[in-house]
Protein backbone atom coordinates (compact mmCIF):
# COMPACT_ATOMS: atom_id res chain seq x y z
CA UNK A 1 0.00 0.00 0.00
CA UNK A 2 1.30 3.32 -1.10
CA UNK A 3 -0.78 6.75 -0.84
CA UNK A 4 0.50 9.95 -3.05
CA UNK A 5 -0.98 13.34 -2.05
CA UNK A 6 -1.41 15.79 -4.21
CA UNK A 7 -2.69 19.50 -3.53
CA UNK A 8 -5.89 20.74 -5.64
CA UNK A 9 -6.41 24.49 -6.18
CA UNK A 10 -9.92 25.16 -7.82
CA UNK A 11 -11.85 27.93 -7.32
CA UNK A 12 -14.86 28.48 -4.68
CA UNK A 13 -18.30 27.07 -5.84
CA UNK A 14 -21.61 28.31 -4.23
CA UNK A 15 -22.99 27.24 -1.53
CA UNK A 16 -26.40 25.53 -2.45
CA UNK A 17 -27.47 22.03 -3.09
CA UNK A 18 -26.83 20.52 -6.28
CA UNK A 19 -29.53 20.94 -9.33
CA UNK A 20 -31.60 17.59 -9.41
CA UNK A 21 -31.06 17.02 -5.70
CA UNK A 22 -28.38 15.65 -3.09
CA UNK A 23 -25.47 13.81 -5.26
CA UNK A 24 -25.30 10.20 -4.18
CA UNK A 25 -23.08 10.29 -1.25
CA UNK A 26 -23.12 8.58 2.36
CA UNK A 27 -22.37 10.91 4.91
CA UNK A 28 -21.03 9.41 7.89
CA UNK A 29 -20.41 11.31 11.19
CA UNK A 30 -18.22 9.44 13.44
CA UNK A 31 -19.96 9.55 16.57
CA UNK A 32 -18.47 6.59 19.19
CA UNK A 33 -15.73 8.52 20.84
CA UNK A 34 -15.35 7.97 24.76
CA UNK A 35 -15.78 11.81 25.64
CA UNK A 36 -12.42 11.51 27.65
CA UNK A 37 -11.37 15.06 27.82
CA UNK A 38 -14.87 16.60 28.23
CA UNK A 39 -15.78 14.03 30.94
CA UNK A 40 -19.37 12.88 30.10
CA UNK A 41 -20.80 12.57 26.84
CA UNK A 42 -19.96 15.70 24.94
CA UNK A 43 -22.15 14.79 21.82
CA UNK A 44 -25.97 15.38 23.80
CA UNK A 45 -24.22 19.14 25.39
CA UNK A 46 -26.07 21.77 23.92
CA UNK A 47 -24.41 23.81 21.45
CA UNK A 48 -26.40 26.72 20.20
CA UNK A 49 -30.02 25.41 20.81
CA UNK A 50 -29.70 22.14 20.00
CA UNK A 51 -27.99 18.57 20.86
CA UNK A 52 -23.97 18.79 19.74
CA UNK A 53 -24.30 15.81 17.33
CA UNK A 54 -27.19 16.79 15.44
CA UNK A 55 -25.44 20.10 14.03
CA UNK A 56 -23.23 17.68 12.07
CA UNK A 57 -25.86 15.35 11.09
CA UNK A 58 -27.66 18.26 9.45
CA UNK A 59 -24.80 19.84 7.68
CA UNK A 60 -23.80 16.43 6.29
CA UNK A 61 -27.83 16.20 5.34
CA UNK A 62 -27.63 19.16 3.44
CA UNK A 63 -24.95 17.94 0.72
CA UNK A 64 -25.78 14.01 1.01
CA UNK A 65 -27.84 11.27 -0.11
CA UNK A 66 -28.08 9.58 3.17
CA UNK A 67 -26.47 9.95 6.55
CA UNK A 68 -25.15 7.18 8.47
CA UNK A 69 -24.39 8.00 12.16
CA UNK A 70 -21.33 5.52 13.82
CA UNK A 71 -22.53 4.60 17.83
CA UNK A 72 -20.10 2.88 20.58
CA UNK A 73 -21.42 -0.68 20.63
CA UNK A 74 -24.28 -0.71 23.19
CA UNK A 75 -25.49 2.94 22.97
CA UNK A 76 -28.49 4.25 23.16
CA UNK A 77 -29.92 6.12 20.05
CA UNK A 78 -29.50 9.51 20.46
CA UNK A 79 -32.26 12.07 19.28
CA UNK A 80 -31.61 13.18 15.57
CA UNK A 81 -33.06 16.26 13.94
CA UNK A 82 -37.01 16.03 13.50
CA UNK A 83 -38.18 14.84 9.95
CA UNK A 84 -34.34 13.53 9.14
CA UNK A 85 -33.53 10.25 8.10
CA UNK A 86 -30.75 8.31 9.73
CA UNK A 87 -29.47 5.04 9.66
CA UNK A 88 -27.37 3.51 12.54
CA UNK A 89 -24.19 1.84 12.54
CA UNK A 90 -22.45 0.09 15.30
CA UNK A 91 -18.68 0.20 16.03
CA UNK A 92 -17.98 -3.57 17.04
CA UNK A 93 -15.59 -3.42 19.45
CA UNK A 94 -15.33 -0.52 22.61
CA UNK A 95 -12.01 1.03 22.05
CA UNK A 96 -10.73 0.28 18.75
CA UNK A 97 -10.44 3.66 17.20
CA UNK A 98 -11.99 5.94 14.60
CA UNK A 99 -10.92 3.41 12.05
CA UNK A 100 -13.41 0.62 13.42
CA UNK A 101 -16.47 3.38 13.71
CA UNK A 102 -15.13 4.37 10.12
CA UNK A 103 -15.14 0.81 8.31
CA UNK A 104 -18.41 0.27 10.28
CA UNK A 105 -20.03 2.92 8.75
CA UNK A 106 -18.80 2.38 5.54
CA UNK A 107 -19.75 -1.39 5.33
CA UNK A 108 -23.96 -0.21 5.32
CA UNK A 109 -23.10 2.93 2.85
CA UNK A 110 -25.07 2.77 -0.56
CA UNK A 111 -23.35 5.25 -2.19
CA UNK A 112 -19.73 5.02 -3.88
CA UNK A 113 -18.40 7.48 -2.04
CA UNK A 114 -18.57 8.72 1.35
CA UNK A 115 -18.13 12.80 3.41
CA UNK A 116 -16.94 11.74 7.01
CA UNK A 117 -17.38 14.22 9.76
CA UNK A 118 -16.65 13.73 13.39
CA UNK A 119 -20.26 14.25 15.93
CA UNK A 120 -17.98 17.09 17.60
CA UNK A 121 -17.49 19.26 14.71
CA UNK A 122 -20.83 21.36 14.49
CA UNK A 123 -19.89 24.39 11.94
CA UNK A 124 -18.81 22.53 8.81
CA UNK A 125 -19.68 25.19 6.10
CA UNK A 126 -21.84 23.19 3.36
CA UNK A 127 -19.18 25.12 0.68
CA UNK A 128 -15.96 23.30 1.89
CA UNK A 129 -17.92 20.11 2.43
CA UNK A 130 -19.12 20.20 -1.63
CA UNK A 131 -15.07 21.53 -2.68
CA UNK A 132 -14.04 18.29 -0.99
CA UNK A 133 -16.84 15.77 -3.08
CA UNK A 134 -16.01 18.16 -6.57
CA UNK A 135 -12.34 17.43 -6.08
CA UNK A 136 -13.41 13.67 -5.23
CA UNK A 137 -15.51 13.51 -8.39
CA UNK A 138 -12.65 15.33 -10.76
CA UNK A 139 -9.40 13.94 -8.72
CA UNK A 140 -8.12 10.12 -9.71
CA UNK A 141 -7.61 9.41 -6.09
CA UNK A 142 -9.05 7.37 -3.45
CA UNK A 143 -9.46 10.22 -1.11
CA UNK A 144 -10.00 13.74 -0.28
CA UNK A 145 -8.77 15.92 2.68
CA UNK A 146 -8.18 19.63 4.02
CA UNK A 147 -4.45 21.08 4.63
CA UNK A 148 -3.78 22.54 7.59
CA UNK A 149 -0.28 24.16 8.06
CA UNK A 150 2.47 21.79 6.92
CA UNK A 151 -0.07 18.39 7.42
CA UNK A 152 -3.56 17.59 6.27
CA UNK A 153 -6.63 17.07 8.87
CA UNK A 154 -8.11 13.66 8.61
CA UNK A 155 -11.57 15.16 9.58
CA UNK A 156 -13.53 15.96 7.30
CA UNK A 157 -12.99 14.18 4.15
CA UNK A 158 -14.05 12.30 1.75
CA UNK A 159 -13.04 8.49 0.75
CA UNK A 160 -14.45 6.65 -2.14
CA UNK A 161 -16.19 3.81 0.04
CA UNK A 162 -14.84 0.52 -1.82
CA UNK A 163 -11.17 0.74 -1.26
CA UNK A 164 -11.22 2.42 1.43
CA UNK A 165 -13.02 -0.72 3.16
CA UNK A 166 -10.68 -2.52 1.28
CA UNK A 167 -7.62 -0.41 3.69
CA UNK A 168 -9.21 0.05 6.46
CA UNK A 169 -9.86 -3.75 6.65
CA UNK A 170 -6.25 -4.38 6.67
CA UNK A 171 -5.09 -1.90 8.79
CA UNK A 172 -7.70 -2.90 11.40
CA UNK A 173 -6.04 -6.52 11.31
CA UNK A 174 -2.54 -4.66 11.92
CA UNK A 175 -4.34 -3.22 15.23
CA UNK A 176 -4.11 0.26 13.41
CA UNK A 177 -6.74 2.40 14.21
CA UNK A 178 -5.71 6.24 13.14
CA UNK A 179 -7.91 7.56 10.67
CA UNK A 180 -4.26 9.25 9.23
CA UNK A 181 -3.03 5.71 8.73
CA UNK A 182 -6.16 5.15 6.34
CA UNK A 183 -5.23 8.02 4.25
CA UNK A 184 -1.68 7.98 3.87
CA UNK A 185 -2.43 4.04 2.24
CA UNK A 186 -5.11 5.98 0.26
CA UNK A 187 -4.36 7.76 -3.14
CA UNK A 188 -5.09 11.15 -1.59
CA UNK A 189 -5.73 14.79 -2.88
CA UNK A 190 -5.19 17.88 -0.56
CA UNK A 191 -7.77 20.74 -0.74
CA UNK A 192 -4.95 23.94 -0.12
CA UNK A 193 -5.45 26.03 2.28
CA UNK A 194 -6.02 29.25 -0.06
CA UNK A 195 -8.69 27.33 -1.86
CA UNK A 196 -10.73 26.19 0.87
CA UNK A 197 -10.05 29.52 3.02
CA UNK A 198 -11.99 31.43 0.68
CA UNK A 199 -15.17 29.15 1.25
CA UNK A 200 -14.81 29.40 5.19
CA UNK A 201 -12.29 32.48 5.99
CA UNK A 202 -12.88 31.56 9.69
CA UNK A 203 -11.89 28.19 9.56
CA UNK A 204 -15.29 26.73 11.67
CA UNK A 205 -15.27 23.72 9.09
CA UNK A 206 -12.18 22.61 11.40
CA UNK A 207 -13.60 23.52 15.05
CA UNK A 208 -14.54 20.60 17.14
CA UNK A 209 -15.30 20.76 20.41
CA UNK A 210 -12.29 18.92 23.27
CA UNK A 211 -13.62 20.68 26.42
CA UNK A 212 -16.41 22.47 27.88
CA UNK A 213 -15.08 25.57 27.35
CA UNK A 214 -15.26 25.04 23.30
CA UNK A 215 -18.82 25.07 23.98
CA UNK A 216 -18.36 28.81 24.16
CA UNK A 217 -16.86 28.52 20.60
Amino acid sequence: RGGSASSSCRTGRPSHRPEGGLPEVAGVVLAGGRSTRFGRDKLAETYRGMPLLQHAVLRLGEVCSEVIVVLAPGSTEPAMPPGMSVVFAYAPDEGRGPLAGLHAGLSIARADRALVAAGDMPDLQTRVLLELLHVADDAPVDAVALQDGDRYRPLPCVVHVRPAIEVAHALLHEERRALHDLLDALRLAIVDEPTWLALDPARRTLFDIDTQSDLEG
